[in-house]
């Protein structure tokens, strides 16, 4: 995986563009999924303008190349996809 970034992961806000394996997707929200007290696990809710479909980035504040994962919301869950570019 290859991960381009323009700042840090956890300055993106509401917004900000993502670009995930070359789809263009705006964040929406950005917040603390799960806190284990030790490390955080963090949500950032995407979204397509041009199909108004949804996506998220997960991933842990003290790992991030390690852990971040994407999904994609198909119908009422989200589905893990496979995450090959990353950049913001």
């Amino acid at each position: 995986m290859k991960i381009k970034a323009s700042k840090p992961i956890a300055k993106l806000a509401k917004g900000d563009k993502v670009k995930v394996n070359g789809l263009q997707l705006e964040v929406d929200a950005h917040y603390v999924f799960e806190d284990y007290k030790t490390t955080k696990e963090m949500l950032i809710e995407l979204f397509d303008v041009k199909t108004d479909k949804d996506y998220q980035l997960r991933y842990f504040d003290d790992q991030v190349e390690e852990t971040i994962k994407f999904y994609e919301l198909k119908v009422i869950v989200y589905e893990e996809v496979e995450l090959n570019n990353l950049e913001w």
